[in-house]
């Protein structure tokens, strides 16, 4: 009984010595979350491009050497580029409105008193005062958000180097050495090798399914919204495209962020077959995008509703920032896997009749 009663204590003794040293593990490589997260899901994504390569020239290092040169060439280099357009144009945009903010508040002063003499918003009997500085208000708040983000950015630009060092060398590693890492964690975690296998595939296809929504509905929105805002006259219609494909991450409203204000305001000031162009073009064509495409790229290979893809997706967002727009799916996707398995392991058994 004693000896029983020494090595249950042993046990716990054991189990908690473990969870101790675990967590202090997970405390000191937290701050490299993401960057070890975003190296897992694009050495998941091009591990069949390493594998070829490896079946034919046999040097595991020299492989994972040369995919890692064609993500850097194919998908790091443009979307950093894509970044140092953003972060410089905002900027000037900044500039550019607090330099003209007094012709702005001019210029929405001049519409509001049009309109106002117009007998169906006479009818509203509107404050149009309280309008002028509520808008001027809104798009002063607006681009202080985006410079105050963009400041807070460049602030921790050694933390991003080192963040993306961090990223490039797991990513190397997790290149060449992927299977053997997964078969180790098996091994180690008391989870069949079955349903472990069920937790990384609903990992990588909804991974997989989001980047492809991001950057497949994105770049055809962004390019669609760029070219109408060209077309239309509106200055940097370049960088108002990269930003509607940074906002088509977001559900439901999307692009829209962008592309519904710019048509208000163009007919706001007077720029009625601009403004009508805009509205019209974007609100069909655009959107048509998006709701065509996203239960093809996302519903079918994710398998979830659409409802649960909107929630996690904004939940993802709010809670991890810009990488949640694949975390918060990745999660919700685990979530239903994990009561399959339940429903799977653990009947539920007939009432007696």
């Amino acid at each position: 009984m004693k000896d029983k009663i020494a090595a249950n204590f042993q046990h716990i003794i054991f189990f908690m010595l473990l969870g101790i040293i675990t967590f202090f593990f997970a405390y000191i490589i937290e701050p490299f979350f993401f960057a070890i997260f975003w190296a897992v899901l694009i050495a998941g994504i091009f591990a069949p491009l390493y594998k070829r390569l490896n079946k034919k020239l046999k040097s595991p290092n020299l492989c994972a050497s040369l995919t890692l040169a064609a993500i850097l060439l194919c998908l790091i280099l443009p979307v950093g580029l894509l970044i140092n357009l953003l972060v410089v144009e905002s900027l000037d945009i900044y500039k550019t409105f607090d330099a003209n903010s007094a012709k702005w508040i001019n210029t929405l002063t001049d519409t509001f008193n049009s309109l106002s003499r117009h007998k169906i918003f006479k009818s509203l009997n509107l404050d149009h005062a309280l309008m002028v500085n509520k808008s001027h208000e809104a798009m002063k708040v607006f681009t202080e958000y985006i410079v105050t983000n963009i400041s807070t950015f460049t602030q921790n630009t050694i933390i991003f180097v080192v963040q993306f060092a961090v990223m490039l060398y797991s990513l190397f590693f997790f290149l060449r050495d992927g299977s053997h890492l997964l078969n180790t964690i098996t091994r180690y975690i008391p989870v069949d090798k079955r349903h472990f296998n069920t937790f990384i595939n609903h990992f990588m296809n909804t991974s997989k399914a989001s980047l492809k929504f991001t950057f497949i509905i994105g770049g055809i929105q962004g390019l669609l919204g760029g070219l109408i805002f060209y077309i239309t006259g509106i200055d940097r219609a370049l960088i108002w495209g990269v930003l509607m494909m940074a906002f088509s991450i977001v559900p439901a409203v999307g692009s829209s962020i962008i592309w519904l204000p710019a048509g208000v305001i163009m007919l706001a000031m007077g720029y009625i077959w601009q403004g009508v162009t805009i509205l019209v073009f974007c609100g069909v064509v655009i959107s048509s995008v998006d709701n065509l495409l996203r239960p093809a790229l996302m519903g079918r290979d994710v398998q979830m509703h659409s409802l649960l893809i909107f929630l996690s997706t904004l939940g993802g967002l709010a809670v991890f920032g810009f990488s949640g727009f694949i975390l918060g799916p990745v999660i919700a996707s685990l979530f239903l896997a994990s009561w399959d398995l339940f429903l799977e392991l653990y009947p539920k058994k007939e009432e007696a009749g």
